[in-house]
């Protein structure tokens, strides 16, 4: 089954990735890919580049970034290749760790659409 991994950051604190962190996620990503259980994953650029589509009621805006009233915004994602939840539970897991204590993160995990979703 295919998961969603999606890891919120706050954007405002304009923390970059460390030299060691940058390391540690290309041998995390390489033996992930090894493993079968990373299909993909990627940073996100800054909102400030983004822009905001919302449909309210048929009636289409369009806001472009930055999103100054965001506390928290989605920072990157990956997508996992799981047998339960608890298995993508523990895959993100390990995306966290290497980040050590140097961040504050927040990562939401989701079964795609047209996966079975089993706890």
């Amino acid at each position: 089954m295919k998961f969603l991994s999606m890891i919120r950051t706050e954007e405002k604190t304009g923390q970059k990735p460390s030299e060691r962190l940058m390391n540690e996620m290309g041998k995390l990503i390489d033996e992930m890919k090894r493993e079968g259980t990373l299909v993909r994953t990627a940073g996100l650029r800054p909102t400030k580049e983004g822009v905001r589509i919302r449909s309210n009621r048929g009636k289409v805006s369009v806001t472009e970034g930055p999103f100054t009233e965001t506390k928290e915004v989605i920072g990157g994602y990956a997508i996992l290749e799981a047998k339960s939840t608890k298995e993508a539970i523990e895959l993100t897991k390990r995306f966290l760790a290497i980040h050590g204590d140097e961040w504050n993160l927040e990562c939401e995990v989701r079964a795609l659409d047209g996966e079975e979703f089993c706890a």
